[in-house]
């Protein structure tokens, strides 16, 4: 088995990259956090990849198609893009929430494709999302866990660590705070 030695960030979409609207099913809906773009960018010149993992359950409901979502995430890269940030990769899970499957958040099996996939140290590597389960997920696989919740999110989130077993390893109040504490990390 090759060595797993290049690290990670993997990002939730709805609620961390873009704002969460339920079941997104146009491209034209995506609309980007503030500071997302500029925190890729950042991470992206210091040597360290993207990957984008999230639960994608409106396929399994019918709101939308598999070709449907390669279209939406196909505009954010653009989005990105045209703000110099890039995504290495992006992994999502089709199923309904308690399917069993071994790849809907907070299960780590997207994070089990990506690493056997990029050749990635899980051990070294980050999660940012705007819900436990990104933590939990995280932390399944010795990975670090930051949330960092969308903005006018906060009392849901803070009800939500309180409700769980899990902490998140740091709290960021943007995306840009995020990616700062982790290259901080990273250096020190």
């Amino acid at each position: 088995m090759p060595q797993k030695d290049r690290i990670a960030v993997f990002v939730d979409r709805d609620g961390t990259i873009c704002f969460d609207k339920h079941y997104m099913s146009d491209p034209s809906g995506l609309e980007l956090i503030p500071t997302v773009a500029e925190g890729m960018k950042k991470l992206n010149d210091a040597g360290i990849s993207v990957v984008v993992v999230t639960n994608q359950s409106g396929i399994a409901r019918g709101y939308f198609t598999e070709d449907r979502l390669k279209d939406i995430h196909e505009h954010m890269r653009m989005t990105l893009e045209a703000k110099g940030a890039r995504i290495l990769d992006i992994f999502h899970c089709p199923h309904m929430p308690n399917s069993g499957c071994a790849c809907r958040k907070p299960a780590p099996g997207l994070l089990y494709q990506a690493s056997e996939k990029h050749s990635i140290d899980l051990k070294e590597s980050f999660v940012i999302g705007d819900r436990m389960m990104d933590i939990e997920m995280a932390h399944a696989v010795g990975a670090t866990g930051i949330l960092a919740p969308e903005p006018g999110d906060q009392y849901n989130v803070a009800k939500e660590i309180r409700e769980s077993k899990d902490r998140p390893d740091f709290i960021a109040k943007s995306f840009l705070e995020a990616v700062d504490w982790i290259l901080a990390k990273i250096r020190s």
